[in-house]
Parts: C-alpha cells; structure tokens; sequence
C-alpha cells in the first residue's frame, strides 16, 4: 500500500511549477549550465585540421572511440575543449572509492562525516586532474601519429592540447557540481545526459538513411524501434521494483498512554547501484585506448592486438563490459547500503523484522536479501546493456540506440522528475503549515 506521501506526490499539480520560484531558478540555472556545456563542444582544440579531423572520426566512428563519442555528445569527434567530458572525474572516482575499501585514513575519513566527505571530494579532484592530463597527452601523441591530422606537431601543440583538454575537464567537474548544488538533480548524471540527447537527432537521421539507402530494410527500423521502447519500459519496470521488508515496532508506552505497535517497510531497491555501473565500466574501457595511444600504433604488437580486441562489438570487449558492470553493481550497492548499520539503528528504535532476532542476525539477513536482488539488479544491467550491442555490431545501427544510452537517459530523467516532485511535495508542505497557521504554537 502507497504511504500517504506517495499518495501525495502522485496526485501532485505539475502546474505549481509556476508558482515555485526557488524551482523555476533551479530548472533555469540547470539548463543555462547545460547549454554551456553543448557549446564548448563545439570549440575545436587549436593545431587541428578540421577536415582530416573530420575523415578520421569517420574511421573510427563503429569502435570504442566512436562509442565514447556518444556519451561526450560528439565533443571526441570534433576534437572540441570537452573532448574528454567528465570521464576522468568518473574514473578518479573510482579509484578513490575502491581505496576507501583498503586505506585506514580514507575509511576514517569517510566516517567523519560532511567533514570528511569534503576531504575526500577534494582528492577526486586532485585524480581527476592526474588522469586528465595523462589521457589529454595521450590524446596529443595519438592526434600527432595520424598523417596530416595536425598542423604543426611538436611539444607546442602537446602542451597547448593537454592545458584544454585538462581545463576542459575541470570546468565541466566544476559545472556538474554547481548543478548538482545550485539546480536541479545529479549534475554529473545530467552532463553525460545532455550528451546523448544532444546525438539523438543526428543518430535518428543515420538510422532513417540506412534505410533509404537500402542497407537495413523497413521490417528492422521498425523492430528497433519497438526493441527500444521495450527496453524503455523494462529499465522504468526494474528501476522502480523494489523488496520491501517488513518491519514490526512493539507496543509502548508514554506516561500514562499506551501506544499500540506500528509497522512499515524497509525498501531495498533491485537495482541500488543506479546507473552508475556502465558509466564506471565504460570510464575504464577507454583507459587501454589512451595507452596505446601513446604509441600511436607504433607499440609493441601485443598492445595493438589488444587495442584491436577491445574495439565496439568484439567478445573481449562485451566481456569486460559485463564483468565490470557487475563487480560495480555489488561494489556501489555496498557502499551506498550498510546493513549493519540499518540493523544497528533499527534495534536502536526498538524496530525487528518478524522472525529475525535484532542485532546481527538482522544485519546478516538483510545482506542476504540484498544480495539475492542485486544479482537480479546486476544481471539485469547487464542485459539491457550488452542485448542492443550486438545488434550494433551485426547491422551497423547508430550507438544512440544502445541500451546504455537507453538506460542513461532513462534513469537520469527518472531521477530528476523525482527531485522536482520533491520540490513541489515540500512547497505543498510548506502551504499546508502555512494554512494552519502553525508559527510555533502561536494561533
């Protein structure tokens, strides 16, 4: 049954929107940040020859490069300021949540609090730096190794890529969290968003040609467009599928009352990690193509076979893809949900789920019930993610279609709809105390 909240929420007004100023800045403040954003990808890097630049991007438009020039919204292909989009903030990220796993000081710091968290945050930014400069120079040596792609090679032209690309990326880190701050929903989530819807257009029209030129017939663009709105609905279904568990609170009493005992649920999501998964594995696919860009294919031949097997559609890629997907969809639903701190604060309230005694025994059987659903919510990522990649790979369909673009967008705008109900629910809060006339008791 719906609490009285959600009841609410689901019979709100959209047409409050009007009257909610603080809401309307925000949607304002998230879309000026986002237009930012679609036209720096647009301001080319200088030493570029726009027309080779043009014909490579081609070249490389069915591998990974072409696959991360979807999530950066064309910016890769343009070889623009924000050609390397907001990906190694992502993979500092990563590696600064996987080293809170194993470092005393970042565990410690991770339980201090907001304190804490500002600490850690601040080091995000520091690998974020690191490894934008690392994939910015790599970037260089790469754009360098392809005839006739850039005027005047050298350390000039080395230095002045890795200082734009690099701001590039910080100005969008910084972007994402004054969205994240000041507008409306998860800024970095809505900069990789922004991104792909930007390509829906251009993907659509590729998609209407093939089948003009006779390359796909009329029967396939129909079954992918209704394959995409079925992925659509799965990803709505299993976003917001949840395992609620219930939980009794015994009777007490208040002075001279008695209260009778309460229950609710606890919900656990299926799918906890969200859609942080594919963004963290594809963050970490690129990383072995800015290695051997380095090279700029003149490596040793081990590391262009790999580079080679790693490309869009290959199994070694679809592999990887899948065991990272998984690995971070137990690795972020870890971090995001403790169970024996849920147990801990559950005993504290006086609050048991029927049958399970309090403490750890509560604690080990919510671990068990979460890991039960995140293999559920891991293997369904998993699916959404790889099933459209070989239908990519076999009949050449744009990458706007894939099922990582579907559930990004899907998740994101999701997302957001829900911070802006949340908005709205507290201005209808804030409107019925106002009504009441509850001024701290005064009448």
């Amino acid at each position: 049954m719906a609490s009285a909240a959600e009841q609410l929420a689901a019979n709100l007004n959209f047409g409050a929107l009007a009257k909610s100023e603080d809401l309307k800045k925000r949607i304002w403040f998230t879309l000026g940040a986002l237009i930012v954003y679609r036209l720096g990808s647009y301001i080319p890097i200088p030493g570029i020859d726009a027309a080779e630049l043009a014909r490579f991007a081609a070249q490389q438009s069915t591998g990974i490069l072409g696959w991360v020039n979807n999530l950066a919204g064309g910016a890769l292909g343009r070889m623009a300021i924000f050609a390397l989009n907001i990906m190694p903030y992502i993979s500092a990220s990563i590696i600064i949540q996987l080293m809170t796993t194993v470092s005393p000081h970042l565990e410690a710091l991770k339980k201090e609090g907001e304190s804490g968290r500002k600490k850690i945050n601040q080091y995000t930014r520091y690998g974020t730096v690191i490894l934008a400069v690392l994939q910015s120079y790599g970037i260089a040596v790469g754009l360098e190794g392809q005839a006739n792609l850039v005027v005047d090679p050298g350390l000039f032209f080395r230095l002045s890529t890795v200082i734009t690309l690099t701001g590039g990326t910080v100005f969008l880190m910084w972007l994402g969290e004054q969205i994240t701050a000041r507008g409306i929903g998860n800024g970095i989530s809505l900069i990789i968003f922004a991104g792909i819807v930007a390509g829906l257009p251009s993907g659509i029209a590729a998609l209407l040609e093939l089948g003009r030129t006779g390359q796909i017939s009329l029967f396939l663009i129909i079954g992918v467009i209704i394959m995409a709105l079925a992925v659509i609905a799965f990803i709505v279904l299993m976003e917001r599928a949840q395992r609620r568990l219930l939980i009794q609170y015994p009777k007490r009493q208040v002075g001279n009352k008695m209260f009778q005992g309460d229950s609710s649920h606890l919900p656990l999501k299926l799918n906890t990690s969200g859609v942080i998964p594919p963004i963290f594995a594809s963050s970490l696919l690129l990383l072995p193509i800015t290695v051997a860009n380095f090279s700029a294919g003149q490596g040793p031949d081990w590391l262009n076979r790999i580079t080679a097997m790693l490309g869009h559609g290959q199994p070694l890629f679809l592999f990887l893809y899948a065991a990272l997907i998984i690995f971070f969809a137990f690795f972020y639903t870890s971090i995001m949900f403790n169970p024996k701190e849920t147990a801990d604060n559950l005993k504290k309230y006086g609050g048991f789920i029927p049958g399970i005694r309090p403490g750890e025994k509560t604690a080990e059987y919510i671990d068990y019930v979460l890991t039960r659903i995140t293999v559920i919510g891991a293997l369904y990522l998993t699916v959404v993610c790889l099933l459209p990649e070989f239908l990519i790979g076999y009949t050449g369909m744009p990458f706007y279609f894939g099922g990582t673009s579907l559930l990004i967008v899907v998740s994101v705008t999701m997302d957001t709809v829900a911070q802006v109900q949340g908005h709205l629910l507290a201005q209808q809060y804030e409107g019925l105390i106002k009504k009441s006339k509850l001024r701290g008791g005064k009448r």
